[in-house]
């Protein structure tokens, strides 16, 4: 039916997105919403509760006659899986249906490792998460969903990756084969900055409606809410920051076989190039890096320093053009949060025009470095409660 204009499912699984979105928490509610009759919403939530998705909480407040009982998701219903595969590290996760990390484990692996000697590892390691959570003669807990993140660009409809140049051994080969010895669950592909966005705007106000969300780390990207939703969503990319031509890179190479690309100037893997040619054996990754600029390193300093200059000004013509709120700042040289942003806000102010740039705010991801992992767990929930997997789940 049209309520307000705004079309409402009325299914079982409408019924519960109302209720674990906040828009209703009440069977009245729920009656007031999609018009449907009292005996009908019973009967839904109903199905609901003997399922085991629903719980009947405390009696609310009420202006008068009988309290309205009040309802809400059962965060205990099942679980979902979370992988986060970075270029070194990989992250792996069990998550309720809240979105809280129930166990994790997170380890690094050398930069090359193909998909089919990391994802058994990956398997492995979900596998004992989800036996360390219940008694030896206990079943598993019922896994919902499995969210999986890559760098570069994916293909969510087959699970596999299409574009990943930090990733060799990865391009075209399919992942949910290797993570069936632990669930038969769906697995759901996205690349990492959108996980990143996700992990912003899942189960929370967000900083704002509308914002740019920025992945600073080995590489350069960037996801972009507008009314509170990430644009683009569903394509398995983001925005391609790092591969923008700017004039101060001039003729260097990019690992992406471009010339004059920002990440050649300001990516983690030019940054930590540049140490490594200079003597510094001491940095191998980006985190090397952010971690030694917090620790007062004054050459680590300097390019981090560097690196948000050079960011601020290509970040300043998505400011003009999209008027932003925030800017939301993740990925490992977002460690030294302060130092970053105070780079990018020189160049940024600069460069952007004052009625764009006046008040905008820079904020750290919510979750700092398992940001991604989040993610992962915020898009294999809002897969698996999705309204039509809900009304597939109570039909099976």
């Amino acid at each position: 039916m049209v309520t307000d204009e705004t079309w409402v499912d009325t299914s079982p699984g409408g019924l519960l997105h109302l209720l674990r979105t906040g828009r209703a928490a009440t069977r009245a509610d729920l009656v007031r919403l999609t018009g449907l009759s009292r005996g009908a919403v019973t009967a839904r939530v109903g199905a609901l509760a003997a399922a085991g998705l629903l719980l009947e909480g405390a009696d609310l407040a009420s202006t008068g006659g009988r309290p309205a009982a009040a309802l809400r998701l059962d965060p205990d219903a099942g679980v979902v899986l979370a992988v986060a595969v970075g270029r070194s590290r990989s992250q792996v996760g069990v998550f309720d249906l809240a979105g809280r990390e129930v166990a994790g484990d997170t380890r690094d692996h050398e930069p090359g490792t193909g998909a089919r000697d990391l994802m058994p590892d990956v398997a492995a390691r979900l596998g004992s998460l989800l036996d360390g959570l219940v008694a030896p003669s206990a079943p598993r807990a019922r896994v919902l969903g499995v969210g999986l993140s890559l760098p570069g660009s994916v293909d969510p409809a087959t699970a596999t990756a299409t574009d990943a140049p930090v990733m060799r051994g990865w391009d075209g080969v399919a992942l949910a084969p290797y993570l069936s010895p632990v669930t038969d669950a769906p697995v759901h592909l996205d690349n990492d900055t959108s996980v990143l966005v996700r992990s912003e705007l899942f189960g929370r106000v967000p900083v704002a409606r509308d914002m740019l969300v920025l992945k600073a780390s080995t590489g350069l990207a960037l996801g972009i809410v507008a009314d509170g939703r990430l644009v683009g969503e569903g394509r398995g990319t983001t925005g391609e920051l790092g591969h923008t031509r700017v004039e101060e890179a001039g003729d260097l190479l990019c690992r992406c076989g471009a010339t004059g690309c920002l990440e050649t100037v300001a990516g983690g893997w030019a940054l930590v190039a540049r140490l490594q040619e200079a003597g510094r054996s001491d940095v191998r990754h980006v985190r090397d890096l952010a971690a030694l600029a917090l620790a007062g390193d004054p050459e680590a300093r300097q390019l981090l320093r560097e690196a948000g200059r050079h960011l601020g000004e290509t970040l300043a013509v998505a400011v003009n053009l999209l008027h932003p709120e925030a800017v939301v700042v993740g990925g490992d040289m977002a460690t030294a949060f302060d130092l970053l942003t105070a780079g990018i806000r020189e160049s940024l102010h600069a460069r952007a025009h004052p009625a764009a740039a006046r008040a905008l705010r820079f904020v750290p991801a919510t979750h700092g470095e398992a940001a991604g992992l989040h993610g992962c767990a915020a898009l294999a929930i809002d897969r698996a409660l999705d309204p039509r997997a809900v009304d597939a789940l109570l039909r099976e």
